[in-house]
């Protein structure tokens, strides 16, 4: 993918966590009409080629951006800041030691369920995710406007949250399955 441009520029957006969602709505199905196989059909075969290519990384970008978790994975799986198993992949202490309670209150739960302690786990967890998001907020909004020597800092701060979210993810399944079994 090394000759295609990242997906912002493929839609001439600036580099941003939050993105004005309807202009980005309307540049894919701008797009979409104009990469459609029927209006190359009487192009040349490389041409015709070409189309399908961009047509495909319009669809691919479009499904990528307008989710705001895959676009906060995108964006920094483009710094190279999600690396699978890399030991840059680190949490907080205290946050690890929080969700290991949370992960053995769940276990207890399994063994002698409880729709009380279960309820109240629920919201120890929506409590937790509400204060990640309420934190990383000003640092998603102000993303796009920082100056480029200030952007390493402000991505650091969004991978920890990325990372943290998808534990609280986690949890929120196993939740989720445990309380249908019960």
């Amino acid at each position: 993918m090394s000759d295609s441009p990242t997906y912002f520029a493929f839609y001439g957006l600036p580099e941003a966590f939050l993105l004005d969602e309807a202009a980005l709505k309307t540049k894919y199905y701008q797009l979409s009409r104009e990469l459609h196989p029927d209006f190359h059909a009487q192009d040349t075969p490389a041409a015709q080629a070409e189309a399908l290519r961009l047509s495909t990384l319009n669809t691919d970008a479009y499904r990528t951006l307008q989710d705001p978790d895959r676009r906060m994975a995108y964006l920094l799986g483009q710094h190279g800041l999600l690396e699978e198993g890399s030991a840059q992949n680190q949490l907080p202490g205290d946050f690890l030691m929080e969700v290991m309670e949370l992960n053995e209150q769940l276990m207890e739960l399994e063994f002698e369920p409880d729709s009380a302690a279960t309820a109240n786990l629920e919201a120890e967890v929506t409590a937790l995710a509400d204060t990640l998001d309420a934190g990383i907020q000003p640092v998603l909004a102000g993303y796009a406007q920082l100056p480029p020597d200030h952007r390493p800092a402000a991505l650091a701060q969004v991978k920890t949250y990325y990372l943290k979210k998808r534990y609280l993810l986690r949890l929120r399944q196993q939740l989720a399955t445990f309380a249908a079994r019960s």
